[in-house]
């Protein structure tokens, strides 16, 4: 692609490096911002830059937050006894505009993946672990991917768990396997919460 300006280039090939955008998509958002007025692109530019110089992660839950504790972990109307395990950030938003969970979470900020290099000590399993030693919580939920990825995880993290007096369960498998949640309707994500199932159950299904 040609251009007629390095300015132009340079930020079209900083757009192309977002996932799912080509250099076509690219240089159409570029233009799009030179036609704006230059009070809303500094907009644009600052909340950029704000959300990468000063975004937080919930330092109980991993959960990214405008505040070292989540308004979810801080919040006194939410159910602490329940901790539903989901993957990341995009998990905790698709569960929570289902409306039909109050406990709190435990963003693992991935899954175990050996053909990624991905392992157990690359995710936040050991805050879990410790969030459990004072005997409060009540139910862990696994709400994570129906992949290979996400079973496997289960799994580990089952393992882990067990030596905790505490219930275990998992989301109802209305998901289809392969199925990511933050793709799943808000109608089946939410069913799948309130029919959980026990996790061993689940082994025999």
């Amino acid at each position: 692609m040609n251009f007629s300006s390095k300015l132009l280039e340079d930020a079209v090939a900083e757009f192309a490096k977002l996932p799912g955008v080509g250099q076509k998509t690219a240089l159409r958002l570029v233009l799009h911002l030179l036609n704006r007025d230059k009070e809303e692109v500094a907009k644009f530019s600052s909340a950029i830059s704000r959300l990468r110089n000063e975004i937080q992660f919930c330092r109980t839950c991993h959960n990214i937050s405008d505040l070292s504790v989540c308004e979810i972990c801080s919040s006194h109307k939410r159910d602490h006894t329940t901790i539903c395990v989901v993957e990341d950030t995009r998990d905790v938003m698709a569960i929570e505009n289902t409306n039909q969970y109050n406990g709190v979470y435990h963003v693992l900020g991935g899954l175990i993946s050996p053909m990624d290099g991905i392992g157990p000590a690359d995710l936040q399993v050991d805050t879990l672990i410790e969030r459990l030693k004072d005997d409060s919580v009540k139910e862990i939920i696994f709400a994570l991917s129906a992949t290979m990825e996400g079973d496997t995880t289960i799994f580990y993290l089952h393992k882990r768990l067990k030596q905790f007096n505490i219930n275990i369960s998992t989301i109802a498998r209305g998901i289809a396997f392969g199925g990511e949640l933050e793709y799943v309707d808000e109608i089946t994500l939410g069913r799948s919460i309130v029919t959980r199932v026990p996790y061993e159950n689940s082994l025999s299904g």
